[in-house]
């Protein structure tokens, strides 16, 4: 198991405490403030859907502000240099702009309460049920890989045992979910998202200080990891090498369009704040909403990344006792001055805390609504499915606390999570899109779709590449290719079976097929009588248009 290295210890006294107490105390309490709204399963699952699209805006970014996004995408730009840009421009707001255009409408009309039973509607019982498994698997070791990276901080700060800081972190994450289901995540999420960014612009900016701006820092990694480290695309022409081992096919195709509309399009644990939304144009705006921030994100993320690759030219080799992982710790511990430091620490838990809290509880809605509801204990009063979620919050909890000492034994999360989509959201991704726009897909075709789409996947990654059958440079690069297969694999199985089966009645599918959707009367006067700066094609342009932008010095 990779542990933090021994001596990475941080320099806390009584201000960051309190600080931190201060914090703890306040998420608590707005725990506690939440379970008073809390009166049906619809208001501990999805808010009552009641919340304005700021709230759940931000409380979509801040979700994604998890382990993937402090500690994975640090360790990844100290790793693989400046193409840590990829997950955010490329692997990020076109599928987030696509989610708020495209695919919000299908999701809220439908009034369904989670992406699997999505699924139900548009496919049949044994798609829902084998989506609904599948999803609930990846939450919970999605949901350990939050729960690690918060032991690492929670053991940089304390030095407590890891298994201690795992166990402590995760029982306090379980408290406020518990107590006011998803209202309670999303508030506290929303505070999570200042605080986080409190905590990684001084790391930045003084990382920058500290090894004499970006022109200085450029120089030194360009020397010890040749010119494609400070550039984007350098290298990346078929057949060529670079530190990222994927070419410009993989990137396009496999994080561009498999991995990131996989993930942003069909895990509920972000789609789940866009469904909690007021009414239908909040819906559609949440993730439009939540791109802006996004394309700048990054910046705060790859720069302490490369400055710690510059203060530790070894990190990450068998030369030095510190994994990628820990970019971020060390950071802390050379950098910021106590107080700043408090903030800081504070920011990260705040980080760890919204991608547990969002994973936890996308699996009790999911466990609660799509597996136990449907299959297992049917017609009960709503004040028992409440209970129950409830009671499946805890045991997700504890399950999580399992599946975070699998995240420990990889040295970069950032592969492990990716590793994990791949597995998982990319086979549902192919599904939805082919049901979505393709009204011939036959009701039997989204099940094998889907145990086609993982069992290439895995095939791919654990016997082709793991096996040494085909060579592919790194783990990120395999699993790009693992998320093509799997998206080709379930394609083509999902054409072959609706070539053989009977397709779902025309009737049934009004509203869940592009093209048979039609606005309710509601909607139909909200589209009118709406200002210019809440209409959400606006919106989604602007981000287009920003992340474009972007490009401008994309190769620095």
């Amino acid at each position: 198991m990779q542990t933090l290295a021994e001596g990475l210890r941080l320099p806390t006294n009584g201000l960051d405490y309190a600080i931190l107490a201060i914090y703890f105390v306040v998420v608590l309490g707005i725990g506690f403030a939440a379970r008073a709204s809390v009166r049906t399963s619809l208001d501990f699952f999805l808010s009552g859907r009641s919340l304005p699209a700021w709230v759940t805006g931000l409380a979509f970014v801040a979700a994604n502000l998890g382990a993937t996004e402090i500690l994975g995408m640090a360790a990844t730009g100290a790793q693989y240099g400046v193409a840590v840009v990829h997950w955010y421009w490329i692997g990020a707001i076109p599928a987030m702009v696509f989610l708020g255009l495209v695919m919000m409408p299908f999701y809220y009309r439908s009034k369904v309460r989670s992406v699997p039973e999505f699924l139900l509607q548009r496919f049949d019982k044994s798609a829902h049920l084998l989506s609904s498994i599948l999803f609930a698997f990846a939450a919970i070791l999605i949901a350990g890989v939050n729960l690690y990276a918060l032991s690492i901080v929670v053991e940089a700060l304390l030095g407590w045992p890891q298994w201690v800081a795992i166990v402590v972190a995760g029982l306090f994450v379980l408290v406020y979910i518990t107590i006011g289901g998803l209202s309670s995540a999303i508030y506290n999420e929303v505070l999570q998202f200042f605080v986080i960014l409190a905590a990684l612009i001084p790391i930045t900016v003084l990382g920058l200080k500290r090894v004499g701006g970006w022109d200085a820092m450029s120089d030194s990694l360009t020397k010890q990891h040749g010119g494609d480290f400070m550039t984007a695309w350098g290298g990346t022409g078929i057949g060529d090498a670079n530190p990222l081992g994927a070419n410009w096919l993989t990137i396009i195709l496999g994080l561009g369009f498999v991995l990131s509309f996989g993930y942003w399009t069909t895990n509920f644990a972000e789609v789940q704040r866009a469904l909690s939304a007021k009414n239908l144009s909040a819906a559609k705006r949440t993730p439009l909403i939540a791109a802006f921030p996004k394309i700048f994100i990054v910046f705060a993320v790859m720069i302490p990344g490369l400055v710690a690759a510059v203060i530790v030219p070894q990190i990450g080799t068998p030369d030095s006792d510190l994994t990628y992982n820990d970019a971020i710790p060390l950071l802390m511990q050379e950098l910021l001055p106590n107080g700043v430091l408090g903030i800081a620490v504070t920011g990260l838990l705040a980080a760890f805390m919204a991608g547990m809290a969002a994973n936890v509880s996308s699996f009790n809605t999911v466990f609660t609504t799509d597996i136990w509801q449907r299959y297992v204990v049917r017609d009960k009063p709503d004040a028992y499915y409440l209970k129950f979620g409830r009671l499946i919050t805890a045991i997700g909890v504890l399950a999580s606390i399992g599946t975070a000492f699998i995240a420990a034994s990889f040295s970069n999360i950032m592969s492990y999570l990716q590793t994990l989509f791949s597995f998982f959201n990319v086979p549902m991704f192919v599904v939805f899109i082919i049901g979505m726009f393709w009204k011939r897909a036959s009701m039997k075709s989204g099940v094998w779709g889907l145990i086609a789409g993982t069992g290439a996947a895995m095939v791919n990654y654990f016997w082709i590449y793991k096996g040494g059958v085909i060579d592919i440079p790194s783990d990120q690069g395999a699993n790009f290719v693992s998320a093509i297969v799997g998206f080709v694999a379930g394609a083509v199985v999902m054409v072959v079976v609706t070539l053989f089966t009977a397709p779902k009645p025309d009737a049934e599918l009004a509203g869940l097929v592009y093209g048979t959707e039609s606005p309710s009367p509601d909607e139909a006067l909200e589209e009118a009588d709406r200002a210019w700066y809440r209409k959400p094609a606006l919106l989604g342009w602007g981000a287009i248009v920003l992340a474009a932008l972007c490009y401008v010095p994309y190769s620095f």
